[in-house]
């Protein structure tokens, strides 16, 4: 809180300055986005489940610790969820395959949730929530931060 009495969200200030220009949406990806909203509020279902199958990533982004929190941290912000306790990394995997982080965070209304394979450079990362949200700006935005050549979204309505 400043001396003014004005209460300033200083993530939400950092988030919007650094990358709000990087989210490149084109007017498809919009339009359904559009389209998942209204869908989700005349359906009325418990929640919207989201995964993101992403490929070809950058390994040194998604080895780093510190850069997957600050992922996380502007990812919440950026699709409205109130984080809710630390986020969780552990590198573990006894296979080469599946060898890489693992990470959870919760946020107020469920779960965000990734593993990190190192060894074929994908991320999977999957959203839950009781609050809609929108799916195709949430799947750019790990695409861009993670510099993934490309991805595969599958979208559900938890009843």
């Amino acid at each position: 809180m400043l001396a003014t009495g004005i209460k300033i969200d200083f993530d939400l200030l950092l988030f919007w300055f650094n990358f709000k220009s990087f989210i490149s949406m084109t007017e498809e990806q919009e339009k359904k986005d559009e389209a998942v909203i209204k869908e989700y509020q005349e359906k009325n279902p418990w929640g919207l489940a989201v995964s993101v199958d992403l490929k070809n990533c950058d390994l040194g982004k998604m080895t780093d610790p510190d850069y997957i929190k600050n992922f996380v941290r502007d990812l919440c912000t950026l699709i409205g969820m109130q984080r809710y306790g630390k986020t969780t990394i552990v590198n573990f995997g006894e296979n080469e395959r599946v060898f890489g982080f693992s990470m959870t965070q919760l946020i107020e209304t469920s779960l965000v949730s990734a593993h990190f394979a190192n060894a074929s450079q994908a991320i999977y990362l999957d959203v839950f929530s009781c609050k809609e949200y929108q799916p195709y700006k949430m799947a750019e935005f790990a695409k861009e931060r993670f510099s993934a050549s490309d991805y595969k979204i599958s979208i559900n309505y938890r009843f």
